[in-house]
């Protein structure tokens, strides 16, 4: 719906997908915009040369893949696309665990395989509003490729914006102060992260949550201010080891923020295939809930 909006007021932005019309919502699309639909069948390496081949020439291509589908392309999203630097929006469907799908369709390895690559933005909707302003920001930006993850599923029932935002690249958002916990959430563990605030509060340990919208490049002012105002820092998202809490990590050890004894735990999936079962239950099992924040945290501060 929001990629719909922005088509009609931009003639420029066209969508490109790999047999999966109806499981990215690009059937609706294509329902609207006929001429400026592309099906490239089960081919995402083609998809995604395709999409660079039309941002040489002026167009705002998105290509609506699911995450683990994007994997099949990755040699032409480095080549094609990072090297190049070329305006494409990459739309990863199915980020995260997916529940019956499985292991073959869960999206645990964007965050880590396109956090490594120069010139990569790399966004992470925390709701479908947010998602809405990541829409809108993705057709704004023009300086390079920029990628959105959502999860499989359904809203979390915020009130949805008429018209997205476009945010300012790199910034995250503070959603609740506090001063010796802070949670750095990225994706929708957001829901969790504030739950997590919630009990440690109870418990006297007032705390921070942050959504930190961009896995690239990170907020640094913002992880710079929560380091350095909190005992501990944890940072959880809905992908592999390799992803967001690494970019975090890289730039703490960096400018020497672990010095002062800051405590910094990152959270993500287990290192393993999952199988398939309720997305809910995935997530309890991999520890990406609030018990599982609430149990790093006092471990953490012993």
């Amino acid at each position: 719906d929001a990629l719909m909006k922005e088509a009609k007021a931009d003639d420029k932005v066209v969508a490109i997908t790999a047999a999966m019309p109806s499981g990215t919502g690009l059937d609706l699309f294509g329902q609207a915009f006929p001429t400026r639909t592309f099906d490239v069948g089960i081919a995402e390496q083609h998809a995604v040369t395709f999409a660079a081949g039309m941002a040489t020439e002026g167009y705002k291509p998105f290509v609506a893949i699911y995450s683990t589908f994007l994997q099949r392309g990755y040699d032409q999203l480095v080549h094609d696309v990072s090297i190049q630097n070329l305006p494409v929006r990459f739309a990863m469907d199915r980020a995260g665990l997916v529940g019956a799908d499985g292991a073959t369709h869960a999206g645990a390895f964007d965050l880590a395989y396109l956090c490594c690559l120069p010139n990569m933005v790399v966004m992470a909707a925390a709701d479908e509003a947010e998602l809405v302003h990541m829409v809108a920001t993705s057709v704004a930006y023009d300086a390079g490729p920029i990628a959105l993850r959502y999860p499989r599923g359904e809203g979390v029932g915020v009130e949805m914006p008429e018209k997205g935002e476009v945010l300012p690249i790199g910034k995250g958002r503070i959603v609740r102060e506090g001063n010796t916990v802070a949670i750095l959430s990225l994706g929708t563990r957001l829901g969790e992260a504030c739950k997590a605030a919630e009990d440690l509060a109870a418990r006297g340990l007032s705390t921070t949550v942050a959504d930190a919208r961009f896995a690239k490049p990170i907020d640094r002012e913002l992880v710079r201010r929560l380091a350095v105002e909190h005992e501990v820092l944890v940072t959880i998202e809905e992908g592999s080891v390799g992803g967001f809490g690494a970019q975090v990590m890289q730039f703490l050890a960096e400018e020497g923020l672990f010095d002062s004894g800051l405590k910094f735990r990152p959270m993500v999936l287990p290192d393993r295939y999952q199988e398939h079962d309720n997305p809910a239950k995935q997530y309890d099992e991999a520890g990406l809930n609030a018990t599982g924040i609430v149990d790093t945290v006092l471990k953490a501060l012993g």
